[in-house]
């Protein structure tokens, strides 16, 4: 027989022929074996289908190695394929793979051959949303090519319904980021045994914000599996969308349902249903579902010919009743609730981590140079770093920064109207995106690239105007998705979704015959519908009356501007107002800086003097309400977007008293306190980030205004030494204002808490001093006696929980005698209020399965146990009962709790 090289050369044409249509199995499966190396891979990808198999031939006919590998190949994909290649492969294979067997005819083998073609025609292209409806003209779409993996871990399955759900993400990223050695799921391991059990899942839910990555990470799953190279255990996937759902209106059994969405596999259905464990049903978008969900209803006898409701099908899927040995991925957004307690494996996707962010970026341009200038620059920014774990997000700055870091750059464009300076705050980021998308559908085929932005602006003024009060109105009822109705309604021409830059922004969710419509992300239409306010009010008034209503729910009393006409809002509307309130403050000051012209007709009445009149309202805000936690902190965000020093230097100094207590708090936080905070001249009697996991990270952004505040909460915060340096450098400063300080549940261990007794040796201000659990050993005692006898202002040090040893004791005894006037609480028993205060914190902890969760906190509660071992020998009377109690308490907790011990 001719040699396996002299084949495929002779054969060429016959091959180029069967293959050329849709080369993506046989590429894949090339690049696996390693004929094909990556780079070469994806560079076939970017060429024409036919090319590409041209070009993978010419590779493989080089040796009489490749030539062989290759004809494996083509036998493991041949059902990819036409008849006539399948009988070729009988022929001419069989020396090829290595003497293994024909597999078995199964007999539905043909319809899932199809099914899998089908799905991989599906599926091989991720949606680049600048390219509209029509063929995608940027190769990099490719899912192969673009795809980024994502980070996805257990989850606890709590939500804070209070918060936008971007805010909630972020502090759940906080929280696992620094306290949980969590592990991360690949996508692809969804369904992998898990346990002591060693059993996989049979039902796995997957949650996540909008433009996180779930569908996109639910794509690669079924192109993975269509290409044989996934989940191999399961003989047929189906992939259902609920926005597909929802069009079905009458009763109807499971295989009537499937039988309609897969038609060429309806005749095969009984027989795959005949072994249900090797079935898949991924459901995407359980958020999407217009039907009405009831889980708590007793299970009915629904089997897979019973004709019910969709609704019913779908609960009785994902509950188990309905094929329980079949498995399920669900998907939904955080605002979806299903009952935890119908799935072996819940998790959450958090988006991208750094690597990744950096991976995507390098796919995102062509020119590497570029992919580094913009890499480096969201790194540099906190603003835009915070953003870019949200694959969507990342889309949008690279789109924006695409305009600033390209070599197209050069052009003279309009580059002065972009303040020749890259975005920094989120509202320029977003302007930018908005701005660069409009510029090159409007200009498109015209030569003038140097246009003046109000020109460009004044083109899409009233697609913008009609988008803008689309987005805005329906921001209000919390309705993200639209029919075409709801766009003519609007005078949003639903052909213009294709045709022009609403390519970009709107995004047609077009499913065999539904059509609905929806901004391609959450924050868009946040960015749109504070667009559409900016321009549309237009004097001092209406403005403060907007921000009443939308930040505090107040209804503005006889009003004349359109945005606050006819408005009604629930206050549990009111959080999911807060990401649009900070655009609106970005938007309003480029307004001011006549960024707008050409959107906006006339001058903003009384414009020069809005920015005091600004700052009056947010003073009074601090002043005359007694605001904490999600409210002040975004007010602390609207005065950052807004960014005009006039304003803030009226409003700042009104704030006495920042609480942020378990807010979770990311660095764009502490950037924005930062801001606001440095332009108040006197004193912050109390600021408190207790629990706020704000890292080493967040507290060097707050570093310029530390030592200005008199009571300093800085407990649980995922600190370490380099935080005691940085607060120690504070203490020192002649301009420290600190009198107390609580650092308790930081790991500062012995070497950071040398550098603050040697701070507090000279330190004139500091009254209190928190150090519980801080990981002090005997080393970290070393010169406290040297340091603290000299010091004068110092009235209460409390050490507990930590092993300082019989040498550290001895030495707190000698500080003792040589400071009298220092109280030192070195042992739990030394203190009733201490006692009681750590019994409030071990009830906290049991109502807050969050708090719970935190290994930091597992690791406090054993050195509380110790501690109390320690002095339990020593206590008498009220001190030794409240001693038990807590010792009984967390022994409880414990037991309640058995994954924090971690075996202990």
């Amino acid at each position: 027989m001719n040699s396996a090289q002299q084949l495929l050369r002779a054969q060429r044409d016959l091959l180029l022929n069967w293959t050329r249509d849709h080369p993506a199995p046989l590429l894949r499966w090339l690049r696996d074996a390693e004929v094909l190396s990556s780079a070469h891979y994806l560079s076939l990808l970017e060429r024409s289908p036919s090319n590409a198999v041209a070009q993978a031939l010419e590779t493989v006919c080089a040796s009489e190695e490749s030539s062989q590998k290759f004809l494996q190949v083509l036998w493991e994909v041949q059902d990819y394929y036409c008849r006539d290649l399948q009988v070729w492969v009988e022929r001419h294979c069989r020396s090829g793979t290595d003497g293994r067997p024909s597999p078995a005819p199964v007999k539905f083998e043909v319809p899932i051959s199809a099914h899998k073609t089908t799905l991989l025609k599906r599926t091989e292209q991720l949606k680049c949303y600048s390219e509209g409806e029509g063929e995608a003209s940027n190769s990099a779409s490719h899912i192969e090519i673009r795809y980024t993996d994502l980070f996805v871990t257990e989850d606890n399955d709590l939500v804070d319904s209070s918060q936008h759900e971007y805010f909630d993400l972020a502090s759940r990223r906080a929280r696992i980021y620094v306290h949980q050695a969590c592990q991360r799921i690949r996508p692809c391991h969804l369904l992998s045994p898990q346990g002591a059990s060693g059993r996989p899942p049979k039902r796995v839910k997957v949650k996540g914000i909008a433009g996180i990555g779930k569908s996109v990470a639910v794509q690669r799953l079924v192109y993975e599996w269509a290409l044989g190279k996934n989940m191999r255990e399961f003989t047929c996937v189906f992939d259902l969308r609920f926005r597909e759902l929802n069009l079905i209106e009458a009763p109807l059994s499971f295989l009537d349902l499937l039988g309609d969405r897969f038609r060429y596999l309806k005749t095969v259905l009984p027989d795959l249903f005949a072994s249900p464990s090797s079935l898949l049903f991924i459901l995407d978008g359980l958020d999407e579902f217009k039907f009405h969900l009831d889980w708590n209803t007793p299970d009915k006898d629904i089997d897979v010919g019973s004709k019910v409701p969709v609704s019913e099908l779908m609960v009785a899927l994902i509950k188990g009743s309905l094929l329980p040995e079949a498995s399920v991925i669900l998907t939904t957004r955080p605002s979806t609730e299903v009952p935890k307690r119908f799935f072996q494996r819940c998790c959450v996707v958090l988006g991208f981590e750094e690597d990744q962010v950096k991976e995507y970026t390098s796919k995102f341009y062509k020119d590497t140079k570029v992919a580094e200038k913009v890499y480096d620059y969201i790194l540099s920014n906190d603003n835009l770093f915070v953003l870019s774990f949200i694959p969507l997000y990342c889309y949008i700055i690279c789109t924006a920064m695409a305009e600033f870091f390209s070599s197209g750059t050069q052009d003279g464009g309009d580059a002065k109207s972009l303040e020749l300076n890259p975005p920094r705050t989120v509202s320029e980021v977003y302007f930018c995106y908005l701005f660069t998308a409009i510029k090159h559908h409007a200009l498109k085929g015209s030569a003038e690239r140097s246009t003046p932005r109000s020109e460009v602006l004044s083109l899409a003024k009233q697609q913008l105007t009609n988008l803008g009060k689309l987005a805005y109105e329906n921001l209000l009822k919390k309705k993200i998705m639209f029919d075409r109705a709801d766009l003519q309604r609007y005078g949003v021409a639903p052909a213009d979704v294709q045709s022009t830059f609403l390519c970009q922004i709107l995004q047609p969710l077009k499913e065999e015959t539904v059509e609905m419509f929806s901004f391609f992300h959450l924050t868009v239409q946040e960015h749109l519908a504070a667009l559409y306010c900016v321009i549309s009010l237009s004097n001092q008034e209406d403005i403060i009356q907007a921000l009443d209503f939308w930040c505090f729910g107040q209804p503005p009393p006889s009003p004349t501007a359109t945005p606050l006409q006819n408005t009604h809002l629930n206050m549990d509307k009111l959080e999911g107002l807060q990401m649009f309130t900070r655009f609106f403050m970005g938007i309003l000051r480029a307004r001011l800086a006549g960024q707008l012209d050409g959107l906006v007709c006339s001058p903003m009445e009384q414009g020069e003097g809005l920015p005091a009149e600004l700052g009056l309202w947010f003073q009074a805000q601090f002043k005359g309400r007694k605001l904490e936690n999600q409210e002040a902190l975004n007010l602390l965000h609207c005065l950052m977007e807004f960014h005009m020093k006039e304003a803030t230097s009226i409003a700042a100094p009104e704030i006495k008293k920042l609480n942020l207590f378990k807010m979770k708090l990311s660095v764009v936080d502490c950037a924005a306190m930062h801001y606001v905070l440095q332009f108040s001249p006197h004193k912050l009697q109390e600021l408190n980030l207790g629990y706020s996991n704000i890292g080493n990270r967040g507290l060097s952004r707050l570093a310029p205004i530390l030592h200005r505040c008199e009571s300093l909460y800085l407990r649980y915060n995922c600190l370490d030494r380099q935080a005691a340096i940085l607060e120690s450098a504070i203490l020192k400063s002649n301009e420290c204002q600190v009198k107390k300080l609580f650092m308790c549940g930081n790991n500062l261990g012995p070497e950071g808490v040398l550098e603050l007794w040697n701070a507090l040796e000279h330190n004139t201000t500091v009254e209190e001093l928190y150090l519980d659990i801080t990981g002090i050993t005997e080393r970290g005692t070393e010169n406290i006696v040297n340091c603290l006898s000299k010091n004068t202002s110092l009235k209460t040090l409390t050490i507990v929980g930590n092993d300082i040893g019989e040498v550290g004791r001895k030495r707190l005894r000698e500080l003792e005698q040589r400071r009298p006037g220092l109280r030192i609480i070195g042992n739990f028993v030394d203190d009733l209020g201490l006692l009681q205060a750590y019994l409030d914190w071990v009830e906290e902890i049991r109502a807050d399965r969050d708090q719970m969760d935190s290994v930091k906190n597992a690791d406090a509660l054993q050195s509380v146990l110790k501690g109390l071992q320690v002095a339990g020998e020593r206590a008498e009377g009220e001190e030794a009962a409240k001693a038990k109690e807590l010792q009984a308490k967390i022994m409880e907790l414990f037991k309640s709790f058995p994954d924090l011990t971690g075996g202990r």
